[in-house]
């Protein structure tokens, strides 16, 4: 299923409708990582042509606009993330409504799916009031078969706006991946001590806290090792055992199953032995309380999404980079990263982030290449002289 409107491009009508603008360094880092200041059309398709990227990036997280009809600004330091303020300094506009919005998101991930590793995986980050339109246009650039999750975040407290509808305190993230073949390092999030007391309720002759599974699973299988009689019992039917009867009798051998009063096995699952519950669909990263940019998102957000979806010397990209949370998290866990951003507030909040990572013996200092638009090239915009090198 495609979404049809007018003035919709082919792939390659948006690739050679974007004007070959040339990014020149303005700073002497010879660093990986890259931060570009500049449409992040021109940049993503300059990073294709000129930086032989395609395919290479496994990490892709955006935020881009919400199609919100507003213009978000920064007064005194401190960022207006509801209703602009007529003192502030401009941040961004998101004025684009309809299908110009959907298209300008369209022409960007066209490209983002180039620029995406077999290995890789984007996170999108949207409101509830457009998300399932660019849901629609993913299905169609990703593959349907190649979504994972739609995410709710829950990203404040509950409001008490005085308007018809439930109180919103959420949006969501769109999550696909290139391939089957993705990176993931499977999350955990530690048990609580309710936890600990209600999924694991038995108690053994040590004092270890444990809970029990049944040792067969759904689907028969004919004539294999898993479907063979266990202590005279064969699996019920429709189901097998978990593991072959030669494992079984191991693990009964080893105190790890238990028997039932009417015979029943079961396999005994240890609480010091589990790394943590798999991380869910609904995550609960509320935004800062005093963002230095409009869009800036809690850390611990991204530094999920990247030690889930990338691994160490992995390229992240962020295309509308914001406040540099991305950036940051993706330097802290050691991966290479990629930030566009057109907006001169958001380079400048960027950099002040950036500068705010102390190095130490795990943690590099952020080093960079800065680059620029030819037209936006003045060496001193965000106090960066042509032959200094910015940390």
């Amino acid at each position: 299923m495609q979404l049809q409107y007018p003035n919709k491009k082919t792939e390659q009508e948006i690739f050679n409708s974007i004007p070959d603008i040339e990014l020149e360094q303005i700073n002497s880092n010879n660093s990986p990582n890259l931060l570009i200041h500049a449409d992040n059309l021109v940049a993503l398709k300059q990073l294709i042509t000129k930086h032989n990227l395609k395919g290479k990036i496994d990490l892709i997280y955006i935020d881009p606009p919400f199609a919100t009809n507003n213009t978000f600004t920064i007064t005194d330091g401190r960022a207006n993330t509801i209703s602009n303020s007529s003192n502030g300094t401009v941040a961004y506009t998101d004025t684009l409504k309809g299908f110009d919005f959907i298209e300008f998101i369209r022409e960007r991930l066209v490209l983002l799916n180039m620029l995406l590793s077999e290995k890789g995986s984007i996170y999108l980050h949207i409101d509830y009031k457009i998300g399932h339109y660019v849901k629609v246009i993913m299905d169609e650039i990703f593959g349907i078969e190649n979504f994972r999750n739609d995410i709710t975040r829950i990203k404040c407290n509950p409001k008490n706006f005085a308007r018809k509808g439930y109180g919103n305190i959420k949006d969501l993230i769109l999550f696909y991946s290139k391939s089957d073949n993705l990176i993931w390092n499977e999350p955990k999030t530690p048990y609580t001590e309710e936890d600990k007391i209600k999924l694991f309720p038995k108690t053994d002759k040590t004092g270890r806290r444990y809970t029990t599974i049944p040792l067969h699973a759904p689907g028969e299988t004919q004539n294999g090792k898993t479907s063979q009689a266990f202590k005279g019992i064969l699996p019920p039917p429709g189901r097998h055992w978990r593991s072959d009867v030669a494992i079984l009798e191991q693990w009964d051998k080893e105190g790890l199953i238990e028997w039932s009063d009417n015979g029943n096995p079961r396999k005994k699952i240890y609480f010091d032995e589990q790394e943590g519950k798999r991380v869910q669909d609904i995550w609960e990263f509320k935004d800062p309380q005093y963002p230095i940019y409009p869009t800036e998102k809690n850390p611990d957000l991204l530094d999920l999404i990247i030690k889930t979806s990338s691994n160490e010397n992995s390229i992240v990209l962020d295309c509308f980079a914001g406040s540099g949370t991305t950036l940051k998290a993706a330097q802290i866990n050691g991966r290479q990263w990629i930030g566009i951003d057109q907006s001169e507030q958001a380079i400048k909040a960027i950099i002040q982030k950036l500068d705010s990572i102390e190095g130490d013996l795990f943690i590099s200092k952020s080093d960079y290449k800065l680059l620029t638009e030819k037209k936006h090239s003045t060496q001193q915009q965000f106090g960066v002289m042509a032959g200094d090198v910015v940390n």
